[in-house]
């Protein structure tokens, strides 16, 4: 009997690292779908946790001649990825600084690795942050997913868990579902065709 073939790894990757952040909750939710979905081994990733400090790298990212060590961190957590989902916020009409600073830190990890995108603000749902990404992405060789799930007015998302100490939780709604399970199968199929790019 052979071996099922091991799944792709996908990295969920919260942008957010502000106190009162609503990121991680996104984050969740977005995990959860892709965990019923069963088609990704996750990792997920909180940028508030990774801490990388604005960017001190003396060599370009490039060369991946690193000095720091949260620079090392940083680079075998993206190069174990097969596929990454950036949550991010919008701020002032655009990315957040944070997500800008972790995609700058490196440059051949991000290569051909199928870029999905969860964004969340206001009115507009974040769709200025997910573009600006769009753009990073493009410049860093990554395969950008033209589907972009947006949530837009997440704070009247936000509900009150039933237990206390869970704290709030995101009231997703059907269409925010229906685009999650869309933008995972798609990004599964991006996955697997381009996996002959990503072999060292």
């Amino acid at each position: 009997m052979s071996t099922p073939a091991a799944k792709p790894r996908l990295h969920i990757i919260t942008g957010s690292t502000r106190p009162g952040r609503v990121g991680p909750l996104v984050a969740q939710w977005f995990t959860d779908q892709a965990r019923a979905a069963d088609a990704f081994d996750i990792e997920l990733v909180d940028l508030a946790e990774v801490a990388l400090p604005l960017l001190d790298e003396p060599n370009q990212p490039g060369e991946q001649k690193y000095v720091h060590e949260h620079t090392k961190k940083w680079s075998a957590t993206i190069s174990r990825a097969d596929a990454v989902v950036f949550v991010i916020p919008e701020y002032n009409s655009s990315m957040n600084a944070a997500t800008k600073n972790a995609l700058d830190y490196l440059y051949v990890e991000w290569h051909y690795k199928p870029l999905g995108i969860v964004s969340y603000g206001g009115i507009s749902g974040g769709l200025r942050a997910a573009q600006a990404i769009k753009q990073v992405g493009a410049a860093l060789k990554m395969i950008v997913m033209p589907d972009t799930v947006m949530i837009p007015r997440v704070s009247s998302l936000l509900v009150e868990s039933t237990s206390p100490a869970a704290g709030r939780t995101l009231a997703a709604t059907p269409a925010m579902d229906r685009s999650a399970v869309t933008l995972l199968d798609e990004l599964l199929k991006l996955t697997l065709a381009t996996a002959s790019l990503r072999e060292k």
